[in-house]
């Protein structure tokens, strides 16, 4: 079973970027989407961003044209790029394949301030 580890969370002003690294331990190839997940406190876990084996990039509302998701399968990696962070990006972040078929990692905390 592939095991995911997420890396590059961190607190930010609002306005400013992180990008956030998904290291799986095996490949990743075979998985046709691979998304990223937050959960902020009080709430459900939501799907932020997918992308396919083919490079296809979906976006919820709320982070189009702000977040990047991208993924090297050579590295076994998915990453995501946010920019312009508001502070309702606060939460944990997490990887999976979309749907959610792999173990969960721990996540990565992002807390946004205002």
């Amino acid at each position: 079973q592939v095991q995911l580890v997420e890396s590059g969370g961190g607190l930010v002003q609002a306005g400013g970027s992180l990008r956030l690294s998904c290291a799986a331990s095996g490949s990743i190839f075979s998985i046709n989407a691979m998304g990223w997940y937050r959960q902020a406190p009080g709430k459900q876990r939501e799907l932020v961003a997918t992308i396919t084996s083919g490079g296809s990039t979906t976006y919820v509302d709320s982070v189009k044209g702000r977040f990047i998701i991208s993924r090297d399968n050579a590295k076994n990696t998915v990453y995501l790029q946010m920019n312009s962070l508001k502070p309702e990006d606060t939460a944990v972040y997490f990887c999976n394949s979309d749907p959610e078929e792999l173990d969960w990692g721990q996540g990565t905390q992002v807390t946004v301030s205002s």
